[in-house]
């Protein structure tokens, strides 16, 4: 029991230490550059999860502290073609499963919308394929986000429906698909407090256990809503194969059930990692990375011809609907209709 306690205390002093520039709750939600090839053919977009921070989230622990997604080493060398932007928002545990966790969801999800949307049209990029890389709840910010997305068809928000039309893959690592399991919920919100954030003691609080229950239903109607969807990218489950510390225990944060669900069409795979680390890559030769680049590399060398093919799609789909409208409004109106 000493043992487990000087443990908890030299860690309670490391997370410490980390926290202090980590993300502010106060702190708006941003999306950043941190590589852009030479005439890009894709947009990367990685998304942290809870707790998480844009840039620590994918940067290992080991001397050098190696950001995978921005090192010249890594994924510039293997997708020099790419743009790299990662997406910060505030993700604490009672922010994004407290007892508003719909409403703020959908709040990160429309400003990862919004953000997307603008940075792509400065940059004269608005049809390039999107390829999205996401860490535990990150996932379920995107699945979110290409729900609201899909569903912007009316003529003043038809620029939102830009991202889903142009996502072609997502990578989920770690991600708690199966949102229906209240119990398992529980435990997996539980744990991502001991394991993640020992300091803020206040997200243990009876107040976020008790909210657990409607936040199973919260990720249980993004599932259902982004499973008619899935069918339009490529998507490549992650689950991590090694348990996570927990000081008096080693468990899994997320099963492998939840993580990587049998599904028609889609990839999965273990990597060795616990729930912290499965995102971060100390360098090419770290295990699982080919896995991972191999997969966006071949995203992006297929994304671009079959994107431009859904943006024709969808402009013809997009006038025959103003079409109709034109045509409905005409006949309300007691117009002649040509």
């Amino acid at each position: 029991m000493l043992k487990d306690s000087k443990r908890f205390l030299k860690r309670l002093a490391t997370e410490k230490g980390e926290a202090t520039d980590g993300p502010d709750e106060n702190e708006p939600a941003a999306l950043t550059e941190i590589y852009c090839g030479d005439d890009p053919v894709v947009d990367v977009v990685a998304v942290h999860g809870l707790n998480g921070d844009a840039l620590k989230t994918f940067t290992s622990t080991t001397p050098g502290r190696q950001c995978w997604l921005s090192d010249p080493d890594m994924l510039p060398k293997d997708l020099p073609a790419c743009r790299v932007l990662t997406f910060s928002y505030p993700a604490t545990v009672a922010n994004v499963l407290g007892k508003t966790s719909s409403d703020r969801i959908l709040q990160h999800a429309q400003t990862l919308i919004a953000e997307l949307v603008a940075d792509r049209e400065l940059a004269d990029a608005v049809s390039r394929p999107i390829l999205f890389v996401c860490h535990s709840l990150g996932g379920i910010i995107v699945k979110r986000a290409l729900v609201y997305s899909a569903s912007r068809t009316g003529h003043k928000t038809a620029h939102l429906r830009s991202i889903f039309v142009s996502t072609y893959g997502i990578l989920f690592l770690a991600t708690p698909h199966d949102g229906s399991d209240k119990a398992k919920l529980g435990s997996f919100a539980q744990k991502l407090v001991n394991s993640l954030v020992p300091t803020k003691v206040v997200d243990t609080s009876p107040q976020l256990l008790a909210s657990i229950e409607t936040g199973s239903e919260v990720l249980q109607e993004i599932t259902d809503n982004f499973v008619p969807l899935m069918k339009r990218f490529c998507i490549y489950f992650f689950w991590e194969q090694h348990k996570t510390d927990f000081i008096a225990k080693y468990d899994y944060v997320v099963e492998q059930s939840s993580a990587a669900p049998i599904l028609d069409d889609t990839d999965r795979a273990g990597l060795p990692y616990d729930h912290r680390s499965i995102c971060r890559f100390a360098s090419r030769a770290a295990p699982g990375y080919r896995i991972v680049i191999a997969a966006l590399r071949r995203y992006a060398r297929d994304a671009p011809r079959m994107v431009a093919q859904r943006w024709e799609d969808e402009e013809a789909m997009m006038q025959s609907l103003r079409t109709t409208e034109a045509r409905e409004l005409q006949r309300a109106g007691g117009g002649s209709v040509k």
